[in-house]
């Protein structure tokens, strides 16, 4: 996703040596990128309540110390649960 973007950006600076309108969409376009896909990649997950996504959240980087543990927490809230409701499937 990130090369695509990239290539867009450069496509749009190369039309934009005659027309400026080019300029400023190539700009707007490598804001978002920054914004939203390259700073924040791990922030589609951060709202996310548990369950299946948990465990491609534990590889991104937590803001701060709080935000760790409260995932670390909820984490661990999951893991009961799921040990409680099935106890035949967890390993011992």
């Amino acid at each position: 996703m990130g090369t695509l973007i990239v290539l867009a950006i450069l496509v749009l600076a190369v039309m934009g040596i005659n027309s400026p309108g080019w300029w400023l969409l190539a700009a707007a376009l490598i804001y978002l990128y920054v914004r939203y896909f390259r700073v924040g990649q791990g922030a589609s997950g951060s709202s996310s309540g548990g369950g299946a996504s948990s465990g491609s959240s534990s590889t991104r980087m937590d803001s701060d110390y709080h935000a760790y543990r409260r995932r670390r927490d909820r984490l661990a809230k999951w893991e009961r649960r799921y040990r409680r409701e099935r106890p035949w499937n967890v390993k011992k």
